[in-house]
């Protein structure tokens, strides 16, 4: 009856069912079927406008159809171009028409190739005048199909270009909350993907290009570079050739002025891409010359084309004022970087030209700028790998590439030594190019600017050179730096004739010296006995004051670890080598008759241990099963049965026992943080070593020192093993027995007596252990942390615990260590816990809120942000309750938390700005240094908020700003400066 009406609404009403219908089932329909229903459809299209909409949905479901009859998809499209002007209709109708052709052009394409280039005028007369975004992604699409799928331009090839550059470059800003997330970035993507995709639109695209480059506008240009960019990828000499001399104009002219006055444009990171895509597509355009296969009558265009790069840059490497020399470097290392030929024509042209700049200059800053210019052509060098020495440029310069580095490293300015020793790391890579008297001679200087170079930025950089060339000249470094460096060492323990800082200074930097240059097996091998022999006379030495020497070889050591842990045979080495010495050398020192002596005691300090702890866990994380079970079966035994018999120095006074009685056995314990360091990175149950005695055994001895040691560090490290252990251990009856156990001695030492904190220790590592691998006790656990919130004597210690169950722990509990750590589990925490905490912060007394707050500004502090600005409405507003606070623990946190979010949420942010503004401006009072600059920074990026939201605010807050001006401290008067003129 709908079909047949009279009234046009009621005809639409009722193809407005029928298409709703075959939406659903269009795939249960028959070929006569689809052939009725299309006639049908295709009739009603010359029906009234306000039919027009659900029959282009009817047609929407047929297309998607497989039993469509062919020619159907052809009659459909030719109807629709025929009788529908889409531009007049809605949005969504558009649409929908869109999506016919992508139905049709992914199941019909050769019956739409068949219409030849009647299909691609069909659909330039539908695309034409498209405005809308969601719209404009799927025409794009379509033309890129168009010309990725070889359908037939014909004579449309510029109607087609036009009705899709009318676009470029694409000015388009999403509204705020706009649910459907089309980016501008979306759009200009699509764009290019079309622009970019042919061949045949180049003679209309290079003039826009072109055109676009000399406007004003930023976007414009940045557009415009990196979809040329995209066209040098399919373009060859036929398409550049005419265009070629404006490009290259228009190119130089944009690098030069954003290389020279980077300090007149207005948005600097905007200058700096447009001047890294500038280059960019200089370099390309270059690949692309050096890529176009030639005919014998064509002429060249890529000498042609760097002829004029060398004619237009060359010279100014030679002006006096150097004015424009960085820019025609820049542009020159550009083109040499798109090929070898490129490299070998514009470096044996600019090459003898800074060569010879360089001696004729100087001035250590001009030295500098011509060394660095060099570097970059250098490392070009570095890229395209080795070369003969008849066709590389640089090896044909060798001898006067050499003089001016190492003149560079003779230079007092530090600067010009930095660039040096960069120069030389390149130099030293390049196969072939340094001779061994020259090899001799880098070594020389690299331990001079290493040991003896006062500043420290220049000492650095030549330990980082030693390890990067280590291991290409291996033998270089161990026959002759190596030595020296145990020379140095060596004359400064002794030192004769000079002062104590200054001996101490180049002890230490031969340290880190001998540490960087172990980037080789075979000179870790010969490093490490000497910084272990080091360690062995500062134990046995008789000065006070060797605990810092102490930790400084434990450093290196660890570096060194770190180093060698991709190498099977290096990481054994060192383990084997270093775990038993450092094992034995700290059980010597906690026997009872070394306690009394100072030096003996260096090695049981805290700061000690913790820097032998690194050393341990990096020799152990990487073993294989079979070694580490290995190493196991020594080092366990050690611990629990004193078996001393694989320490280098296995003969005692007494026995070692630090799981045994007494008082007398509390050095002993305190090596349980190295027991730590060592079982607690080996590989997880089920890939790994079974423990000697049984994992039990040591997980109950570790239990009872926690919660019965009086030594906080040890009970600390005991609860850390512990933790450790339960995180790794598998599931099963007798881990669930082990953390009953646990349960059962913490809270009775939670509920009174005198070991209430170190049980408190204990419930927060269990807690994080069980909560890093989703285990069921974990809630239970966090539930008891929760109540203690309340209790006025350990509340404070148990928010601050909060940060612990969040933050990544450095020595335990982490994935560098193997332990189990399951996909956002800081997301799982935050959902189970957080309403939690706000329900308790409600209910509980003023004397203990501040601890939920601190509690809840932990955890939101180490949340990932994605997560909190979808829970930002709903906390907001207890964020700003904190800021009230005063334990200043709570407002830093507070502030480091919406920081953040002022930068990435400034419309739900807006809402509380009056609130915001007060609180800052108050905080920026505090006297607490760290929280003042927090509270300027919060200041500083409120201005990321709507202009018209903070006009109201401008003067107070400018006003109120006067007074950090004159803080006392230097970075609070900085932030101030900062904010104030930002405001």
């Amino acid at each position: 009856f709908c079909l047949e009406n009279t009234d046009a609404r009621m005809r639409g009403r009722g193809i407005q069912l029928l298409s709703q219908v075959l939406l659903q089932c269009y795939s249960l329909l028959q070929e006569k079927e689809v052939l009725h229903l299309v006639l049908f459809y295709e009739s009603r299209l010359q029906d009234n406008h306000l039919v027009i909409p659900s029959v282009l949905q009817g047609l929407r479901a047929l297309s998607m159809c497989e039993v469509l009859s062919p020619g159907l998809a052809v009659s459909v499209l030719k109807a629709i171009f025929q009788e529908v002007h889409v531009q007049s209709l809605l949005q969504l109708d558009r649409h929908t028409v869109y999506s016919i052709i992508t139905n049709f052009m992914s199941t019909r394409e050769e019956e739409l190739k068949g219409l030849g280039a009647n299909f691609t005028f069909g659909f330039i007369q539908v695309m034409d005048g498209e405005k809308d975004p969601r719209n404009l992604l799927v025409a794009f699409q379509i033309v890129h199909d168009l010309i990725a799928k070889d359908y037939a331009l014909g004579p449309f090839v510029e109607e087609l270009f036009e009705v899709t550059s009318c676009y470029f470059p694409v000015d388009f800003t999403p509204p705020p909350n706009d649910p459907h997330g089309i980016q501008r970035e979306d759009l200009i993507l699509g764009l290019r993907a079309v622009l970019a995709s042919t061949t045949q639109f180049a003679e209309f695209l290079l003039p826009l290009l072109i055109e676009k480059l000399d406007s004003e506008l930023q976007s414009a240009k940045l557009d415009s570079l990196q979809t040329l960019t995209a066209c040098c990828a399919i373009y060859g000499q036929k398409e550049l050739q005419e265009f070629l001399p404006s490009l290259w104009s228009s190119l130089r002219r944009e690098a030069i002025q954003l290389i020279l006055w980077p300090f007149l444009q207005v948005f600097q990171t905007a200058s700096e891409k447009i001047e890294t895509e500038c280059l960019t597509a200089l370099r390309a355009l270059s690949a692309c010359l050096s890529c176009s296969v030639l005919s014998s009558d064509s002429e060249d265009l890529l000498d042609s084309f760097l002829s004029s790069i060398l004619q237009d840059c060359r010279h100014h490497l030679c002006e006096p004022d150097m004015k424009l020399v960085w820019p025609s470097a820049k542009l020159l290392q550009a083109a040499a970087g798109a090929s070898l030929r490129t490299y070998h024509r514009i470096t044996h042209s600019v090459l003898p030209l800074l060569l010879e700049q360089y001696t004729k200059h100087t001035q250590s800053s001009q030295r500098r700028t011509i060394l660095e210019m060099l570097l970059g052509f250098l490392e070009l060098q570095q890229k395209w790998g080795h070369v003969e020495e008849d066709e590389s440029p640089v090896l044909s310069h060798q001898a006067p590439v050499c003089s001016v580095v190492f003149s560079a490293l003779l230079d007092p300015s530090v600067q010009l030594q930095l660039v040096g020793i960069k120069a030389l790391t390149v130099l030293g890579s390049l196969q072939g190019f340094l001779s061994s008297s020259n090899l001799e001679l880098v070594v020389d200087h690299l331990i001079r600017l290493a040991l003896h170079e006062e500043d420290s930025q220049s000492s650095e950089a030549a330990m980082e050179a030693a390890g990067s060339l280590a291991p290409t000249h291996p033998k270089v470094f161990s026959g002759h730096m190596v030595p020296r460096l145990e020379e140095e060492l060596q004359s400064g323990r002794a030192g004769k004739g000079e002062s104590h800082h200054k001996r101490h200074s180049l002890q230490q930097r031969c340290l880190q010296a001998l540490a960087a240059v172990s980037t080789h097996t075979s000179i870790m091998k010969e490093t490490v006995p000497i910084l272990l022999q080091h360690l062995q006379k500062l134990q046995k030495g008789t000065e006070a004051k060797n605990t810092q020497d102490v930790i400084s070889v434990c450093q290196s050591l660890h570096r060194v670890a770190l180093q060698c842990q991709q190498d099977a045979e290096g990481c054994w080495y060192f383990h084997q080598t270093v775990v038993p010495c450092l094992l034995g050398m700290a059980v010597q020192a906690a026997m009872p008759e070394s306690t009394h002596t100072l030096p003996g005691k260096a090695l049981l300090e805290e700061e000690v241990l913790a820097a032998m702890i690194p050393v341990i866990s990096g020799a152990t994380t990487h073993l294989s099963p079979e070694l580490a079970a290995q190493s196991v079966s020594h080092v366990v035994p050690l611990f629990l049965d004193g078996d001393v018999s694989f320490l280098p120095q296995n003969s005692f006074p007494c026995s070692f026992q630090p799981f045994g009685d007494g008082e007398h056995l509390e050095t002993q314990r305190r090596l349980v943080a190295l027991l730590m360091a060592f079982v607690c990175s080996l590989p997880r149950d089920g890939h790994s070593v079974s423990l000697p005695g049984g994992k039990e055994w040591l997980l109950r001895e570790l239990l009872s020192l926690s919660c019965s040691c009086n030594c906080p560090f040890t009970a600390t490290t005991a609860a850390k093993c512990f933790a450790g252990l339960v995180n790794k251990h598998p599931a099963g009856q007798q881990l669930d027995e082990i953390l009953q156990l646990a349960v059962n001695r913490m809270e009775p030492s939670l509920a009174e007596g005198p070991r209430r904190m170190q049980a408190l220790t204990l419930l927060l590592w269990v807690t994080k252990a069980l909560v890093l691998r989703y285990h069921p006790l974990s809630s239970c656990l966090t539930d008891k942390l929760l109540s203690l919130l309340g209790d006025t004597e350990l509340g404070p210690a148990t928010a601050d615990g909060f940060s612990l169950l969040m933050a990544e722990s450095p020595d335990v509990l982490h994935k560098g260590c193997h332990a189990d750590v399951r996909i956002m589990f800081r997301q799982r925490f935050f959902t189970d816990n957080v309403p939690k905490l706000v329900q308790g912060f409600h209910g509980a007394g003023p004397d203990v809120k501040a601890n939920y707050l601190k509690g809840l500004s932990h955890v939101l502090n180490h949340l990932p942000k994605p997560v909190l600005l979808t829970e930002l409405p709903t906390l907001l507003s207890l964020l700003l309750e904190a800021l009230s606070c005063s334990d200043r623990v709570v407002q830093l946190s507070t502030l480091s938390c919406l920081h953040p979010l002022l930068l990435e949420a400034p419309q739900i942010m807006s809402l509380h700005v009056d609130t915001l503004v007060t609180k800052f401006l108050n905080l920026t009072s505090s006297p607490t240094m760290a929280v003042r600059i927090a509270a300027l920074r919060c200041a500083h990026a409120l201005t990321s908020l709507p202009t018209t939201v903070l006009l109201p605010y401008k003067g107070r807050v400018i006003r109120a700003l006067a007074k950090p001006l004159d803080d006392k401290k230097r970075l609070v008067r900085k932030e101030a400066v900062a904010a104030r003129g930002e405001w």
